[in-house]
């Protein structure tokens, strides 16, 4: 196995499933994934992750795909795990009143004893807010309004805002979870005005395998980019935890990469997902000697067994960080 340049332990974290027909044949029930979610703690992932969508639509699809509402969905996994961190990847502010979300999000943390990780971002999906009635307008201005409101709650447990998408005058968060400055955040974006609030608000930085092609030439590509926008923003890069979902396939899989139109992706082609236990443990950890010390694998199909599977990616990677 490969050196890495970093002695922090890597963590990774395993992707739920929520939608239909994806991660695996139609709808996943509740008992079925909190099964996974037991399992996958107990084997030693150090994390669950969970998405935020309502219909979700792929390209050439003609219809949307139903999704478990998110929230709920983790205040189950909350109440139902001991060890694991808990994160979304990431939040749709533009359908949660800001205020009630910093409200939401310090109960989770009661809940799992300051397990939250606040994955967030401005959404993208318009298919969904359309069929759900939310506005999609001036989205990243909303979000940064919404941002200051949800910071200054969980930050300082107070704040006083008024714009003109969002306001919160004399507004208090009471009572506290058990991290008196809140969950740390995460932001999923390679956008420039996204990622300037992600400079300032951030603790966390994300990238998703459609943002770095699947590939650790990705975030060898996006590191300069992040960096100037932390450093815009008078912050030292090093502050921010780089993060990225990397998608992975059993050899069970229905490969739905390869139907996907070649117009939505880069002049590569299609993504493609990592296969095969060695190959996959050298990738996390070519991905860790880039400065990534989280990673959240995306399985196809996730179910019992294939989670079972990953199990030697662990070891491997473990074994490398203490040999």
């Amino acid at each position: 196995m490969q050196e890495t340049k970093s002695t922090k332990k890597l963590k990774i974290g395993l992707m739920l499933p929520q939608t239909e027909g994806m991660r695996g044949p139609g709808v996943r029930r509740w008992r079925e994934v909190s099964e996974m979610a037991s399992l996958a703690e107990n084997v030693g992932f150090d994390s669950l992750w969970v998405v935020d969508h309502l219909l979700y639509k792929l390209e050439g699809e003609d219809k949307g795909r139903g999704v478990w509402e998110v929230w709920s969905l983790l205040s189950a996994l909350a109440a139902v795990t001991d060890r694991v961190e808990l994160g979304t990847l990431v939040l749709a502010m533009g359908w949660r009143n800001p205020a009630l979300l910093a409200k939401m999000a310090d109960t989770v943390e009661e809940i799992s004893d300051g397990r939250l990780i606040l994955g967030l971002g401005s959404g993208y999906h318009k298919f969904e807010y359309d069929k759900f009635g939310f506005p999609f307008d001036y989205k990243v201005s909303r979000f940064e309004e919404a941002i200051q409101i949800l910071h200054g709650l969980l930050r300082n447990g107070e704040v006083d805002f008024e714009g003109k998408y969002h306001f919160a005058r004399d507004c208090e968060l009471r009572p506290r979870g058990p991290r008196p400055g809140g969950p740390p955040m995460l932001f999923g974006t390679v956008q420039p005005r996204m990622m300037a609030c992600m400079a300032k608000y951030g603790d966390l930085w994300n990238a998703y395998y459609d943002d770095t092609h699947n590939k650790v030439d990705g975030i060898r590509r996006l590191r300069p980019i992040i960096d100037e926008a932390c450093r815009k923003e008078g912050r030292d890069p090093t502050t921010l935890e780089r993060t990225v979902t990397v998608l992975v396939a059993d050899s069970s899989a229905d490969p739905w990469w390869d139907r996907l139109p070649t117009t939505n992706w880069q002049e590569e082609g299609p993504v493609k997902p990592l296969t095969g236990t060695d190959e996959i443990a050298e990738a996390l950890l070519e991905y860790q000697a880039e400065g990534i010390g989280h990673i959240q694998v995306s399985i196809e199909p996730t179910n019992l067994q294939t989670i079972e599977a990953f199990v030697p990616v662990l070891d491997a990677v473990e074994k490398s960080a203490t040999s």
